[in-house]
């Protein structure tokens, strides 16, 4: 077995995802060229979406900004797979793409994002309550490591138990929450690519690390971005326990919608504060 900064060679008992790994080479397939041809055949014009964007993988912050006529389609968004909406909120402009679910499609996503324009990328994905806190849910986790307990990871980084956020992104975000109507707590989450085998082995595993929530994203999106050196910041929008009780995945206000929009826009003002 070797493993150094750009190249990783596991030996023939490892997975196939561990093997002839180099994290230095560029990708052949690269999202430049996928979009310039989505451009080419659906007739898409050159422009940039705005430089901060949001991944929404329920869905419910698009569906509310388009049911209040807040939003509207981005004419230059050339991916293949999503929608893309503008909107303006206390003045920030964003972009916003919904139901990309799971750490393969939101990467997916995300690289298109950063070659279509954007330049911060915030993630509010719902999860479920691993260790327990003070309150039940909802509340938000500011997620400084996540579990690489996914596949996508492991083509932007060595092996490792856990990506993390970028540590001056962090510091950035000290005091950026007071007064919103939910908490937002800091610590680990889990990144699963199986939602439906997270077994009670597991969560107790998950627990004695101290981990707060699972979800399905951040893992992905963290190596992604310290790869290719790119300021992103994920959040846990702890909605449930999991369906162990009743009256479960409750978000709150409009689905979740304004909440997540005040941690959004919180999100944003120290970004641009410090750009």
């Amino acid at each position: 077995m070797k493993m150094a900064d750009d190249f990783f060679q596991a030996s023939g008992d490892t997975p196939p995802i561990l093997r002839f790994k180099r994290f230095a080479e560029p990708s052949v397939f690269a999202p430049e060229n996928l979009l310039r041809e989505a451009r080419r055949q659906k007739a898409i014009p050159d422009g940039q979406i705005p430089k901060i964007c949001v991944l929404d993988p329920d869905g419910d912050i698009v569906r509310y900004l388009v049911a209040t006529e807040q939003a509207k389609l981005n004419p230059y968004w050339a991916c293949y797979h999503t929608s893309l909406h503008d909107f303006t909120w206390e003045g920030i402009d964003f972009g916003i793409v919904g139901c990309a679910v799971g750490a393969a499609f939101a990467v997916l996503v995300a690289e298109e994002m950063f070659a279509s324009g954007c330049r911060m990328l915030i993630s509010v994905t719902s999860s479920g309550q691993i260790s327990p806190l003070a309150q039940v849910p909802p509340f938000f986790v500011l997620i400084e490591k996540a579990l690489r307990d996914e596949g996508v990871s492991y083509h932007y980084l060595p092996p490792s138990d856990y990506a993390h956020l970028d540590s001056q992104l962090s510091r950035l975000l000290d005091g950026a929450f007071t007064g919103l109507a939910q908490p937002v707590h800091r610590g680990a989450t889990w990144t699963t690519d199986a939602p439906f085998r997270e077994t009670a082995f597991a969560v107790r595993q998950a627990q004695a690390e101290g981990i707060l929530a699972v979800e399905m994203e951040a893992a992905a999106l963290y190596a992604c971005a310290q790869a290719r050196r790119q300021p992103v910041i994920c959040f846990a929008h702890v909605t449930n326990q999991m369906g162990t009780i009743a009256n479960d995945f409750e978000k709150g206000q409009a689905d979740g919608a304004y909440d997540a929009l005040a941690l959004i826009h919180a999100t944003a003002r120290c970004w641009l504060s410090k750009e």
